[in-house]
């Protein structure tokens, strides 16, 4: 029986790592699970959990991992229902983002019996690297598209998905950006550093153009 692919994409604020999470599920054909996408789609419902998380990621805070977890398992759930022989597995974008998520996200793979091909990938930029990307980076009003301040992209007046107006978003205000990258160093770093120990970290310079990026990604990972 093929074991499925499973990757998941670390990396500062700003990095690129949902732009690579995206192209590597195009790539392989992957499932895609990204853990913003997951909580902005929370804060939609009007709900006192959804009114807390919208609050709290405008601050740049972290919401608890019994939140993150649950949407987790519900989206497993949901691709474990319509998997089919052509499966070939899961992107993990930004996720785990402490060392109790990494452990909960190790069980859950092994339940679903989907440990066996795992790989982080960090893509590597510097802090002020990503404070310079994320106070210029915009998103799209009509489609949701996040518009990286790199390459081509700086000079864009619109979406280019869908033509939809651009703005800078909530969680990208300065106070918000700082407490995000002191997050990483506190809480993400140990994550990275315990893949590193056991062999299942690929690290790539994430100060490239887009498409070097993915290169290297892809010869390291292939």
């Amino acid at each position: 029986m093929k074991q499925p692919l499973v990757y998941t994409l670390l990396g500062r604020a700003g990095c690129g790592k949902g732009t690579q999470a995206k192209l590597l599920m195009e790539h392989f054909g992957l499932f895609y699970i990204g853990s913003g996408e997951l909580l902005r789609e929370r804060t939609q419902t009007a709900d006192f959990t959804g009114q807390k998380t919208d609050r709290t990621m405008k601050t740049g805070a972290l919401v608890p991992t019994s939140l993150i977890f649950m949407l987790w398992i519900n989206r497993l759930e949901e691709i474990k229902k319509q998997k089919d022989d052509d499966f070939e597995g899961i992107i993990f974008d930004g996720s785990p983002r402490k060392l109790i998520e990494m452990h909960l996200l190790e069980e859950a793979l092994s339940w679903y019996e989907w440990d066996k091909n795992f790989k982080a990938i960090l893509v590597d930029i510097s802090q002020e690297e990503a404070l310079n990307r994320l106070t210029k980076r915009r998103q799209c009003a009509k489609c949701g598209h996040s518009i990286p301040y790199m390459d081509e992209y700086k000079n864009l007046t619109s979406c280019d998905k869908c033509g939809g107006e651009l703005f800078v978003r909530q969680d990208d205000k300065p106070e918000a950006i700082n407490q995000r990258l002191g997050l990483f160093e506190q809480e993400v770093r140990p994550v990275v550093e315990f893949y590193e120990k056991k062999g299942l970290l690929v690290k790539v310079n994430g100060e490239q153009a887009i498409e070097k990026v993915q290169k290297e990604i892809l010869e390291k990972i292939e």
